[in-house]
């Protein structure tokens, strides 16, 4: 899943344009208006809808399979993860804005494999001791 959602934002910065740089913004301002708090839930679905958009602006055949539910498996990594994890998840977000915004395709890869790989870390950290040496998380 990493490697794909990785993958996506490298092709997605070859295809990127104002409008699909907006519609991105737009998506992570949404969701840096909601409250941490109480709405937590509809702040990780609004974070997790940016990768969804990533995947749409990509368009590529051999990955939207792949990509197809990897929002709504994000948005339940963030919500086991908890709201603490606001402020990476904003910060990792405008670091990939501003590689999208120049046409840095590897560096865009590169903070959504990094994003990526500590927000399931964070995951398995939450884990109760015996599941975590289990579970295996397809990268």
């Amino acid at each position: 899943m990493i490697q794909a959602h990785a993958m996506a934002a490298r092709i997605a910065c070859a295809r990127m344009t104002i409008l699909h740089l907006t519609e991105l913004h737009d998506s992570v301002e949404r969701a840096c208006r909601l409250a941490t708090g109480s709405q937590w839930d509809r702040k990780a679905a609004a974070h997790a809808e940016f990768f969804g958009l990533l995947a749409d602006v990509a368009d590529d055949p051999l990955l939207g399979p792949l990509l197809a539910g990897g929002g709504a498996y994000l948005r339940q990594v963030m919500l086991a993860v908890g709201r603490g994890a606001d402020g990476m998840i904003v910060s990792s977000r405008r670091r990939l804005l501003a590689h999208l915004r120049v046409g840095d395709g590897e560096g865009a890869a590169l903070e959504t494999e990094r994003h990526l790989r500590g927000l399931l870390y964070m995951w398995r950290l939450t884990l109760p001791s015996g599941k975590a040496a289990t579970n295996e998380v397809v990268t």
